[in-house]
């Protein structure tokens, strides 16, 4: 008779620690780069008319006549140059911290505006651009860590 030892680990069908573990790293820089891409198509609304957007004259007009911000074309303009850019500047980790630090206070803004309408966005409450503005804001107080470009080139952002 025979006898062997099966001296192999078992065969694991569930994620366990070990694989988290080596996934790990990648979880911030998913949540930046998504940030970021979730904020770019809104700039691009404002600023190009892209994705159903009106455009910066559009928005303007938005901005000045319903939000009584004024000059609304300058805020509009301010507004889509935050959101497109500085969400590509979050997607490639480049100057990170003064991305996320425009981000957090236009979006510290966005609430304000929001205030009103109470907490839900479904009535257009205030619950999104408090999400967002505590996701830069958590960016900023990091910066572009390890997978990003401010790494790459020594920058301090």
């Amino acid at each position: 008779m025979n006898s062997t030892t099966n001296t192999q680990a078992p065969i694991t069908v569930t994620p366990g620690p070990a694989f988290l573990a080596r996934l790990a790293p990648l979880g911030y820089p998913l949540i930046r780069i998504t940030a970021g891409l979730m904020l770019m198509p809104h700039g691009a609304q404002k600023l190009f008319g892209w994705f159903g957007g009106y455009g910066l004259q559009g928005t303007g007009q938005f901005f000045g006549e319903t939000l009584g911000m004024h000059p609304g074309v300058l805020f509009a303009l301010l507004t889509g140059l935050i959101e497109f850019f500085g969400g590509l500047a979050l997607v490639l980790g480049l100057l990170t911290r003064p991305a996320a630090l425009a981000i957090t206070v236009f979006l510290g803004i966005a609430i304000t505006v929001h205030l009103g309408n109470g907490f839900f966005w479904t009535d257009g409450g205030f619950e999104y651009p408090l999400l967002w503005a505590l996701t830069a804001f958590a960016i900023l107080l990091r910066g572009g860590d390890r997978f990003s470009l401010d790494a790459r080139l020594r920058l301090p952002f």
